[in-house]
């Protein structure tokens, strides 16, 4: 019941106020989050404040594409991790975010943004932030339902085996690198698919647009790497040693369309290659051959 009234805050976060004796049935505190109610009783929920998070806030340059109170989203260069992990505890994107935008009203609890997708550390491009607990449901629900359309530029070795086409094929943790990810023969890992189109063909490489259905970890590189055409500077799925003068992978998160709270029709959201990117192609498209 307390879901359906309170859209904004996630089930498990309701479940914690009722543990804790936030929620009351004619002034009397529930213990139980499936207490079943006859009809007509008193019930009263005592939301706390947002708790400050442990995080410091640090004043590091965003790109910002879009902001307004219910969410940000930012141009993430290379380099940068996005959520504070294990040897990444400063410098990430949730502590740009934090000092960026003040008003956060919290996540789950916590004054902290949420991040609803995410992108490795050396994928640039478009990644979104939500401010608040409704708005990171709402975006999250629309993930979930594969709505969200999602366009990458993807600079590979050689050429895929057809100018487009649809990779099915699922991934799950390679049993013998357990900080990578493969592809898993039929019945083992999770589905996956990607859908690409060539945008531009070179002499030993080839751009591609690429937009992944789903949303597994990894997915991009592995399945390119899977057709025989793996990422640009991509040393972990492709080439130990980069084909071209790149200190990271030539992938890039290019577009979004979703619909955003308040909004009844999808809004795009599109972020131009960076420059180091930018200036390969340029390379590669010169006769001269400074490459």
């Amino acid at each position: 019941m307390l879901v359906g009234h309170l859209a904004g805050h996630s089930r498990s976060y309701l479940q914690r106020l009722i543990r804790g004796g936030r929620v009351l049935v004619d002034g009397q505190p529930v213990s139980k989050p499936g207490a079943l109610l006859e009809g007509g009783e008193w019930v009263e929920v005592n939301l706390p404040a947002p708790t400050p998070t442990n995080l410091i806030p640090e004043s590091i340059p965003l790109d910002i594409i879009f902001e307004n109170r219910d969410l940000v989203v930012v141009n993430k260069p290379a380099g940068m991790v996005v959520h504070p992990s294990a040897g990444h505890d400063v410098g990430t994107l949730v502590h740009a975010v934090l000092a960026h935008a003040p008003d956060i009203r919290g996540i789950g609890g916590e004054i902290r943004p949420g991040v609803i997708h995410r992108l490795d550390k050396d994928t640039s491009g478009l990644i979104l932030l939500a401010k608040d607990d409704g708005t990171h449901r709402f975006i999250q629900a629309q993930f979930k339902a594969r709505e969200v359309e999602k366009v990458y530029l993807a600079l590979v070795d050689g050429a895929p085996p057809t100018p487009a086409g649809r990779i099915e094929a699922p991934i799950g943790r390679d049993p013998r690198h357990r900080k990578r990810m493969a592809v898993q023969t039929p019945g083992r890992g999770r589905d996956a698919v990607t859908v690409f189109h060539t945008q531009e063909r070179f002499a030993e490489h080839t751009l591609l647009e690429v937009r992944p259905l789903t949303g597994r970890t990894h997915q991009i590189r592995v399945h390119l790497a899977f057709l025989g055409c793996p990422i640009v500077g991509d040393t972990v799925y492709g080439r130990r040693r980069p084909s071209l003068p790149l200190k990271r992978q030539f992938l890039h998160a290019a577009r979004l369309t979703l619909r955003i709270p308040g909004e009844a029709q999808p809004r795009t959201f599109d972020a131009p290659l960076p420059p180091e990117l930018e200036s390969i192609l340029e390379d590669l498209r010169d006769p001269s051959g400074k490459l």
